[in-house]
């Protein structure tokens, strides 16, 4: 997944700031380019352009909106040659991861009647001969929308269709299973990714498929991880701040500083070789990050 690093900060709404890959530059100005035959000018291929730029951050607003309404945390959205990605927390229930990566698609789906309808009009008033670039962009834009959706909708992790799959599973099969099913079914869609690629001989649908295998098994390791930590005894009197888990007991955290494993909550948050304090502790089910002191269940707080 892309990072901030070689990412540029472009703007920020709602204390969600967005960022550009540098990639993102090189894509767009082939992009635009390429595309020379279907417009009059480069500066339509350039409104063509920003047209997808506008879709995939409205999607990626749409994840980050929802799971601020079901309690997550988040973060930023990064946007790069293969779309865009909303770091998002949601809290480690199905139901709010579900609704979370759902909303992304739902926002594709909202904007699909009202972009068919411009093209209707467009259509109706006969610019297809008096503003024929318009006319073309205007469908360019619904065939982009609509493509985006499909395909976003494909069962593959970690693309939403995945991941929403992988939220229903969660229901059934609980949170290890769901995650290694949804990435074993992921892996068989990305194979087909590749098929395509060789038969199409397009780099780019290559470089997709890499990307799906790559985080196909990343998700069958993590939930190999998790199948392990469930099987952990937890430990009373603590919850986490973000997702409510107890955390598993044993020596789990590792010290930066001098590489000693430890109970950080046996020791409060101190390293018993070094004497390092930590203020902020790790949730080893949801990964957030949060102070210590939020982490005492509020049932104890006050003994």
């Amino acid at each position: 997944m892309p990072t901030h690093r070689g990412s540029i900060r472009i703007f920020s709404f709602l204390g969600i700031g967005v960022y550009l890959h540098w990639s993102w530059f090189l894509v767009a100005l082939y992009g635009i380019y390429y595309r020379t035959h279907e417009y009059s000018s480069l500066g339509w291929n350039g409104l063509e352009y920003l047209s997808l730029f506008s879709l995939v951050l409205l999607h990626e607003f749409g994840h980050q909106l929802a799971c601020r309404q079901v309690g997550g945390t988040t973060h930023d959205i990064i946007l790069w040659p293969l779309g865009g990605v909303a770091y998002v927390s949601p809290p480690q229930r199905p139901g709010a991861q579900l609704w979370s990566i759902a909303a992304g698609p739902l926002v594709n789906v909202a904007l699909t009647p009202v972009l068919l309808g411009l093209v209707l009009l467009s259509r109706r008033l006969g610019w297809d001969t008096s503003f024929p670039d318009v006319n073309t962009l205007l469908h360019v834009i619904l065939y982009i929308n609509v493509g985006l959706l499909i395909f976003n909708l494909l069962p593959i992790y970690p693309l939403d269709g995945g991941q929403i799959l992988r939220s229903l599973l969660w229901y059934v099969l609980g949170r290890a299973h769901s995650l290694q099913a949804a990435s074993i079914i992921g892996l068989v869609g990305a194979a087909g990714i590749v098929f395509l690629a060789i038969a199409f001989q397009s780099v780019w649908i290559a470089i997709m498929a890499v990307f799906l295998v790559f985080n196909c098994w990343r998700g069958l390791q993590q939930a190999m991880i998790l199948a392990k930590l469930a099987k952990i005894p937890r430990r009373a009197g603590y919850a986490c701040p973000s997702c409510q888990a107890q955390p598993p007991a044993g020596a789990l955290w590792h010290c930066g500083r001098c590489g000693q494993a430890f109970d950080t909550f046996v020791t409060q948050a101190v390293c018993p070789r070094c004497g390092t304090y930590y203020d902020m502790t790790q949730c080893l089910d949801c990964g957030t990050l949060r102070p210590f002191h939020e982490w005492i269940a509020p049932a104890t707080r006050g003994l």
